[in-house]
């Protein structure tokens, strides 16, 4: 009976639970030296901004196509345009509002950011993955 007994034991202890079971053995982790406090100087560099490009360009085309029906709605109200499109005066300014504020917020953002002014930086704009 203890010889059956110290035969579980052992292969108990030969399939032991790890994540070394099935040959995974590294997963892309590394030991520290025990000489070493632990830190390395690339913990501590901070990496370069990463441009958000689409929200960038999704920003000035916000920013141009507000731009352009606010001064279009501009221009029907102030008669340079014909009065028979006056019915369009007020959903184009709307628009024209909705469309401006965020994109020229944003491309001041972007601005800003590109100028490297203090408190200003890229991740302060929103990406779309």
């Amino acid at each position: 009976m203890t010889l059956f007994l110290q035969q579980i034991k052992e292969q108990l202890k030969t399939l032991k639970m790890s994540r070394f079971r099935f040959g995974r053995q590294h997963d892309g982790y590394r030991l520290v030296s025990n000489d070493d406090s632990g830190f390395s100087d690339a913990q501590f560099e901070v990496p370069p901004p990463k441009i958000p490009w689409k929200a960038i360009s999704l920003a000035a085309f916000l920013f141009v196509v507000g731009t352009a029906l606010l001064i279009a709605g501009s221009l029907i109200v102030t008669g340079h345009i014909d009065t028979k499109y006056s019915d369009r005066l007020w959903p184009m300014i709307v628009l024209g509002c909705i469309m401006f504020l965020p994109g020229a917020y944003h491309i001041r953002i972007a601005y800003y950011a590109y100028k490297e002014y203090p408190g200003y930086s890229f991740a302060d704009i929103p990406e779309f993955e």
